[in-house]
């Protein structure tokens, strides 16, 4: 880590935020696809029910721009939540905003600051890629929810069924 510079840690950034901004609509397009009728579908006793893994998802993707934002992981739950489909991916869209902002304000030299989280210690910057693979994760988690609750899987990377890929004209 001794390499890492603040310029470099200043276009890591902005790749890893410009990447994850189309990430994020992605995971709202699939989040929205959750239907509010089958949010306790489950597909296994021990797994979580849609409505706790979209939860998780969302809330998480936020807290994860919060700590880095922050400089600190403290990853609290807001006090209120949302209650609907339609609520949580209003609610996930303004908070990846505003915390994406939040981390965008960083001066380079923060952005190489190392910071603990778990048993990570990391340069800040670095929690973008955690955030995103985490996000991935979760996200083609819930995605392999939607069809067997009736829903439509929307296109991640590249068509789906439901969704097809368009040809350009």
């Amino acid at each position: 880590m001794s390499a890492l510079t603040p310029d470099f840690a200043d276009f890591y950034r902005g790749m890893m935020l410009e990447g994850f901004s189309r990430e994020a609509e992605t995971t709202a397009k699939v989040l929205a696809a959750v239907p509010d009728a089958k949010k306790d579908y489950r597909p296994d006793p021990n797994a979580r029910s849609a409505w706790e893994l979209a939860w998780h998802l969302a809330n998480t993707d936020v807290q994860f721009l919060n700590g880095i934002a922050d400089m600190k992981f403290s990853m609290n739950n807001p006090t209120k939540k949302p209650a609907t489909v339609s609520e949580l991916v209003t609610w996930y869209r303004e908070n990846i905003k505003k915390e994406s902002d939040r981390v965008k304000a960083l001066s380079p030299q923060q952005l190489v600051t190392p910071v603990q989280f778990m048993m990570f210690n990391f340069p800040v910057a670095f929690y973008l890629g955690f955030l995103n693979n985490h996000s991935i994760h979760h996200r083609g988690e819930l995605a392999t929810y939607l069809r067997p609750m009736g829903s439509k899987v929307p296109a991640i990377y590249g068509g789906s069924f439901d969704e097809p890929m368009q040809q350009a004209a």
